[in-house]
Order: structure tokens, then sequence, then C-alpha cells
């Protein structure tokens, strides 16, 4: 019996204080959140902010499932410069401590640079070991926070763009308390959405739950765009996934509209899961 809690990620109002849109994603009725990193929303070298934001959760009633870890093309732990990759290591150090603040379970993670194209077999493979030994580090912070680090997969364009990517990875940290997030979006536009669940079946945590139409990650709510979810939720009961579904969606509209789609996704995700365990034989 699936019994999937579904939250929101706080990027639907990534321009938005997040002491001004937590009020609104719990009156639009969610209560288990993701948190965004991005500084408009939540600075989170800000220790008063995130402590403020903290005790604001509390008083709503609200639990901080994850925060999403800052990503920019600076923010590049594979980089063969020092000093970058240091800086890197940094940043999602600092991210972890505010994690681990607002009472987050997991931290989730951009395992590779936000930049384009296909590396050489050298070049690729200096910069997966790079990725690693950061990974390691952030990942034993985490550790000491009483963090599970998640690393998402990512889109196809980018480093590390496929589910393989993040299994070579994954062998080669060696801390325990690592998993990974499948953002649903990201595996379509990569072709691997059919047996992604199988591959990552023994590390997945979460789920990014958003929707596109093929050829844009969009962040639609679920059931607005291509992707065949009966097949993905028939694919998650029979790995017997236990883990949350976040939904990751775009700003588009009044705070009213967005609260409204997303309220309309997570009643059809749970339509589907309560659907397929009769037809899927779970």
């Amino acid at each position: 019996m699936s019994d999937w809690p579904c939250g929101i990620s706080t990027g639907c109002f990534y321009q938005t204080p997040i002491l001004e849109a937590l009020p609104r994603v719990r009156d639009g009725g969610f209560t288990l959140i993701e948190v965004c990193s991005f500084p408009a929303h939540l600075d989170y070298h800000d220790r008063d902010r995130v402590e403020a934001a903290a005790a604001l959760m509390r008083d709503l009633g609200m639990e901080a499932n994850s925060m999403h870890a800052p990503f920019a093309e600076h923010i590049d732990i594979s980089s063969g410069d020092h000093g970058r990759r240091e800086n890197a290591v940094r940043a999602l150090c600092r991210a972890s401590e505010a994690a681990a603040a607002l009472g987050c379970r997991y931290l989730v993670l951009h395992p590779g640079p936000e930049q384009e194209g296909k590396p050489s077999p050298e070049e690729w493979y200096w910069r997966m070991r790079h990725a690693a030994d950061s990974l390691n580090r952030v990942a034993t912070r985490c550790r000491e926070l009483g963090l599970i680090l998640l690393l998402e997969n990512m889109l196809p364009h980018l480093l590390f763009g496929h589910a393989s990517d993040m299994l070579w990875l994954l062998g080669a940290i060696r801390e325990t308390n690592v998993g990974t997030c499948l953002d649903t979006g990201h595996a379509s536009l990569s072709g691997d959405l059919p047996t992604v669940v199988h591959k990552l079946s023994g590390h997945l945590r979460m789920l990014h739950a958003n929707d596109n139409r093929g050829d844009w990650d969009d962040h639609l709510p679920p059931g607005e765009g291509h992707i065949d979810w009966p097949s993905l939720i028939c694919q998650l009961l029979k790995w017997r996934f236990q883990g949350p579904l976040i939904l990751e969606l775009a700003g588009h509209g009044s705070p009213d509209e967005i609260m409204e789609r997303a309220r309309r996704a997570r009643e059809f995700l749970g339509e589907l899961s309560r659907r397929a365990e009769v037809e899927c034989g779970t």
C-alpha cells in the first residue's frame, strides 16, 4: 500500500522572500516543503534569516523535508581549478548548515556543473573524480549535521546529465548517507524515465514531481504535460518506493493560481497511486 506524502518546493515563489511565501504555501494546503535556496527567497548565508524561517515554519505547523542546495555555473565541484572547487564545497557545506537549522532531513544537490556540452573521455573522468571527492566532503558535513545528501539527476544537455553518471558517482563516494532524488522532468527529457526507477531503486529516497511537453524543462504540474504518470507510478510501486513526492513547479500566475494547480496535481497523483495499486497488482 503506497502512502507517499506529497509536499511542494517553495521554488514556485523563488522571487518572494521566504517569510512571505511560507504563509501562502500553508494557506494553499501544504505543510510539507522543500526550501529553495535562491538568494532573493532565502539567503542561506544569513543565519538570522534562516532561523526566522525555521521559527515561522514551527509556528505554521510546517515541516521542511529538504532544502535544495544552490546551483550556478560558478558552483562547480568538478572543476579542474582547485580554488574554484574549494569555493563550491564551502558554499554547499554552508547550505547544509542552513538545511540543518531549518530542520530538514535531506539536502538535494545537482552533482554536476551548470555547464553544457559533452566532455572528452579524459575530461569526463577527471571531472567525475573531482566531483566524487568534493561530494565526499559535503556528505561528511551532512552526516555531522544529521542530514542525508541526495544527488539529483540533471538535464541531458548538462555534464553528468544521465542516470548512469549518478550511479558512477554513488559507487565512488565513500560516505553512506547519500542517496538520490529523481527529477521526473529531467529524466523525461533525458530519455531515462522508462527505466530510471529500476536503475536508482536501491538509492531512491524522494521525487521532484513535475511535468513537461518533451521539449523544455517546463516544471508543469503532473498531469499537464506528456509524462506517462501511470507507468511511472507502477514502477515506484513495483520497486517499493517509500519516500515523499515533492512538487517542483514553475511560478506562473498568481499565488492562488499556483497553489490551486499544486492541489490539483496532488489529487491527480493520489488518484493514480490508488488506481495503480489495483491495476499493477501491488
